[in-house]
């Protein structure tokens, strides 16, 4: 069990799946009077899992900002389907789904013991050069090549 919290991934890194699974259960700190994960943290865990999912291609965030790139999150959406739980084992998955225009990753949080399907959600981002402060309508080839993919 992973009683520090800290997130590991689950899965063997492949560069054709551009989805990572990482095992995550929720601090106590992260519930609320309810007793239940507030809806807020649950952006830290998409977090968690797209920042893994970055790593394993080298391009978080310090590489994006090294090749001259921002990628804010423009749109965020999220269905709660049920509540996670203090201590409650999890499996948040990020997966790529689109990469030419924008980046865009879907999530999906199970319930790690029966694999129930809590919370499906996905983000999306756009790159913006740091020089200029624009927002690029096409994704620099840079992070095709870090993802091992081609544009359409």
């Amino acid at each position: 069990m992973n009683l520090d919290r800290t997130p590991r991934p689950t899965t063997a890194p492949t560069r054709e799946s551009l989805a990572i699974e990482i095992d995550l259960a929720p601090a106590f700190h992260d519930c609320d009077p309810m007793q239940v994960v507030w809806h807020g943290h649950y952006f830290k865990y998409f977090e968690i899992a797209r920042c893994a999912l970055l790593q394993r291609h080298d391009y978080d965030y310090p590489q994006m900002s090294e090749s001259g790139y921002l990628f804010p999150v423009v749109d965020a959406r999220v269905k709660y389907i049920r509540p996670l739980r203090f201590a409650q084992p999890l499996k948040v998955q990020a997966r790529i789904t689109e990469w030419e225009n924008r980046l865009k990753i879907e999530y999906e949080i199970r319930d790690a013991g029966s694999g129930e399907v809590l919370t499906r959600a996905h983000t999306i981002q756009v790159a913006v050069g740091i020089a200029s402060g624009e927002m690029l309508y096409v994704c620099p080839p840079v992070l095709w090549e870090r993802l091992g993919v081609q544009p359409a």
